[in-house]
């Protein structure tokens, strides 16, 4: 029998997630804080409290909105998670991540703080990842039925090492739509197609740049060659300007970009000029 699984958090996500594992044969109870959520979700258990949810399986797995709302929910039956596993999948913070895992070691529970790098429709999916970080014991003994949600990775017993590298991540995606976003608005305020811009030209532009990501951590992590920077700040600093001034000249904000002229000018003035951008990860990690 595959292990029962019990899903607190019945969003997208969760639902989502009670759908996989039911799909691949894991009982599977859920609960959620306002009854009535996902009514097409089919062949799971929905328990009329928590605590018969609880008690319905050794592995739970909670997807809430906040990690304020995970400790709420739990802490009233923490003596009924004793001797289970948690895990946590609800974005959060590491230092949320830490506390939560502090308060389950208090209760007796296995906890597994997680980062899901996918939305609701990839689970299941080849495409999807999430990434575990806690109690190595957890998540060797439960890492088949994790599976079934996507690709597991554990990249730690820090319990904040998941939640760390999600919301890296998700910066990453954020900074390329910043300037996608910003792109688009550049080009739609002439008569170019934003379509057939982003289709020839903006998407294999930065396909192409995503090359150099490697070299910056490499840079970062060993040091970069003397006199190896093949576009230094120096001139990117010059160059900068005119991105502002275009902007400006075609009535598009440009306070997406105006951090990373003030860093490159910054990395500048500090003697940066002739590195590469390896420096200004430096920079903002000065503390």
């Amino acid at each position: 029998m595959k292990t029962p699984v019990t899903v607190l958090g019945l969003g997208a996500m969760g639902a989502a997630l009670a759908r996989a594992f039911a799909a691949a044969g894991h009982p599977t109870t859920v609960w959620n804080r306002t009854p009535g959520r996902a009514p097409d979700l089919t062949d799971v258990t929905r328990a009329k409290s928590i605590g018969d949810a609880i008690a319905a399986s050794p592995l739970v797995v909670v997807c809430l909105l906040t990690n304020d709302t995970v400790h709420d929910t739990l802490e009233p039956i923490a003596p009924e998670l004793a001797g289970r596993s948690v895990v946590n999948l609800t974005n959060g913070t590491p230092e949320q991540a830490r506390r939560m895992a502090d308060w389950a070691a208090q209760q007796g529970v296995d906890y597994l703080d997680g980062g899901i790098m996918a939305v609701p429709d990839m689970i299941g999916g080849p495409a999807a990842f999430i990434l575990y970080s806690g109690s190595p014991v957890a998540f060797e003994k439960y890492q088949p039925a994790l599976a079934v949600l996507a690709r597991p990775l554990f990249v730690g017993s820090d319990a904040g090492l998941a939640a760390l590298q999600d919301l890296s991540l998700l910066t990453g995606m954020y900074g390329m739509f910043a300037g996608v976003t910003h792109a688009l608005a550049l080009v739609s305020s002439e008569k170019v197609s934003p379509t057939a811009f982003t289709q020839d030209l903006l998407v294999p532009w930065l396909t192409a740049m995503l090359g150099t990501v490697q070299q910056i951590a490499k840079d970062l992590e060993y040091g970069a060659e003397p006199g190896a920077a093949g576009s230094n700040l120096a001139m990117q600093a010059a160059a900068f300007g005119n991105l502002i001034d275009a902007s400006r000249g075609q009535g598009v904000d440009p306070g997406l970009l105006t951090p990373m002229g003030d860093l490159l000018k910054r990395a500048v003035e500090q003697g940066h000029g002739d590195e590469d951008l390896a420096a200004l990860v430096r920079l903002l990690s000065e503390r």
